[in-house]
């Protein structure tokens, strides 16, 4: 009896997505960027997963990871890549057009680790985060919103990211 493909698809990344988000996060030490190669490690593992010939898996996904990250750096071009400033100040943005169970999944826990380090930020920084990045309003509606000057407002989110900037290293260098 053969397996779905979506169904390995789904025990991979059950079995594997921590394992595959630190390697690619050690190899790059970008937090971001890890989150994209371990995505696009698993996307390249569903299109390759004919190929595989089920001996090994964890092996095979961590190659695949590690390809995954070699070609990032290796690539100049790559190193203009946004970088996490620039990714939260654009929000969660995602194409709608790869909208899988699992983008959905994964894009959920990244939004909600994102909202629980917002909370962790003392006031105002944490609402002024939230507002910005989780729920994505613009400085303008924010400023309305808590009856604040527009460039107070900027003011706290540039802090809030830096805060946040920190929270996110600290959780990935534990």
């Amino acid at each position: 009896m053969h397996i779905k493909r979506e169904e390995q698809l789904t025990a991979l990344i059950d079995s594997y997505q921590n394992l595959v988000f630190s390697i690619c996060y050690k190899m790059t030490a970008d937090y971001f960027a890890a989150e994209d190669l371990a995505q696009d490690t698993f996307i390249s593992a569903y299109e390759h997963l004919n190929s595989f010939d089920g001996c090994n898996p964890k092996a095979w996904i961590c190659r695949i990871a590690t390809n995954k990250c070699i070609d990032y750096m290796s690539h100049s071009a790559r190193r203009s890549v946004p970088t996490e400033d620039i990714y939260l100040e654009k929000g969660m943005e995602s194409n709608p057009e790869t909208k899988t169970p699992e983008n959905i999944c994964m894009e959920q826990e990244v939004k909600e680790t994102l909202l629980v380090n917002c909370s962790r930020l003392r006031p105002p920084y944490d609402e002024v985060a939230k507002a910005y990045y989780y729920d994505e309003m613009d400085i303008k509606e924010i400023a309305r919103k808590r009856n604040q000057k527009i460039k107070t407002v900027q003011t706290q989110v540039y802090r809030a990211r830096a805060m946040l900037r920190k929270i996110y290293r600290k959780e990935n260098s534990a």
